[in-house]
């Protein structure tokens, strides 16, 4: 097959300098990584693939993946000019020159993208999330755990950006211990005057934390992967147990090596094990994910009688992260799936299902 893997393109500043790099930032640089992987293994596959940058000039990016006549695109675009609002007019696009791609349309990423909305989404369908509180003060959700509905409750809290995903922003002072709800909103002020965007906090479960991979299983539906937990190795006791931006990008930090993936549970954990897949199916479903997904959930209470478990959905990732050392790559090989076999998998049903993507009716 003709394969056109298109990721977003790198942005410049005033001068035309490569105002991406200069920043620094990992996870932005991890894009153009994940690009050349992908192309890497299609190539070992047998497919032709070529690389295509993409930014806010949609005609021009149009006009080019028309002169290349891909049979498919493998979208990783994930941010168009720095602002990651806007990834989903890449698969608009794709939508509008009737060129199937892979993973999630428009309608799924934005819905999943913006995590006030996804908390919104989550608990019409009568999923569990934690509680939240937005920058003005209005609290919303409810939960089984914290027995609230729409009304703030003293507690910790984690403050989180409302778009933008790889937990910028997100370290131990993003935690608030609030006795009143302006403990928190003076918290997300700060974080919008350092990080920019807007700003939300939700309760923070103290408990396991657990990262559920799920791909196409070629058939309209949904497989999911072995389970993934994250444990927090030699934390102080005292120590938040989250998974901010220094544990997934700063490599000498340590939280980066702290933060370990373990697939292996004992057979207490299997009524815990099988909650976790049926909501990630669940939100397979009610967010219209296609191709491949992570939902990443924290789990409160011991399995036992007196503290049965209890999973919160804190993401649903649309198209998340694919480069060969990523949770979902490792996820699929553990299920016996190489990186190779994972990329021509989900390139395969983008193009078996390319008429659904180009216009997706959700469930």
């Amino acid at each position: 097959m003709r394969i056109a893997v298109v990721h977003n393109a790198v942005v410049h500043d005033a001068k035309g300098h490569d105002a991406k790099y200069l920043t620094g930032r990992p996870d932005q640089e991890d894009t153009l990584a994940q690009a050349i992987a992908v192309r890497e293994a299609l190539l070992a596959r047998g497919h032709e693939a070529e690389l295509m940058a993409v930014d806010l000039d949609l005609k021009a990016a149009g006009v080019r993946l028309s002169a290349f006549a891909p049979d498919v695109v493998f979208n990783l675009v994930e941010e168009l000019e720095n602002n990651i609002r806007m990834a989903p007019l890449a698969p608009a696009l794709y939508a509008h020159l009737g060129i199937p791609f892979t993973g999630a349309d428009a309608q799924s990423m934005t819905l999943s993208g913006d995590k006030l909305l996804c908390k919104q989404i989550l608990n019409t369908a009568g999923l569990h999330t934690p509680a939240w509180i937005k920058e003005d003060g209005t609290c919303g959700g409810m939960s089984e755990l914290f027995h609230e509905h729409d009304a703030f409750v003293p507690g910790r809290y984690l403050c989180k950006s409302v778009h933008e995903h790889a937990s910028l922003g997100i370290d131990d002072s993003c935690l608030v211990d609030a006795a009143a709800a302006a403990d928190v909103t003076t918290t997300l002020a700060r974080c919008r005057s350092n990080h920019g965007g807007q700003w939300f906090a939700e309760r923070y479960v103290d408990g396991r934390e657990f990262n559920i991979a799920a791909v196409t299983d070629g058939q309209d539906g949904v497989r999911i992967l072995p389970f993934a937990e994250i444990e927090f190795t030699g934390f102080a006791a005292d120590r938040p147990k989250i998974v901010g931006y220094a544990a997934k990008w700063h490599d000498n930090t340590f939280e980066y090596h702290n933060t370990v993936r373990r697939f292996d549970f004992p057979e207490a954990d299997s009524p815990m094990l099988d909650m976790l897949s049926e909501a990630t199916a669940a939100c397979w479903k009610a967010f219209g994910l296609a191709g491949y997904a992570r939902v990443d959930f924290r789990v409160a209470g011991d399995g036992s009688a007196q503290s049965p478990f209890r999973p919160f959905i804190i993401d649903v990732n649309s198209n998340p992260c694919i480069a060969p050392d990523a949770g979902l790559a490792a996820a699929a090989l553990r299920a016996g799936v190489s990186f190779e076999a994972l990329v021509d998998m989900i390139v395969r049903d983008a193009c078996n299902n390319g008429t659904a993507y180009a216009g997706n009716n959700h469930a």
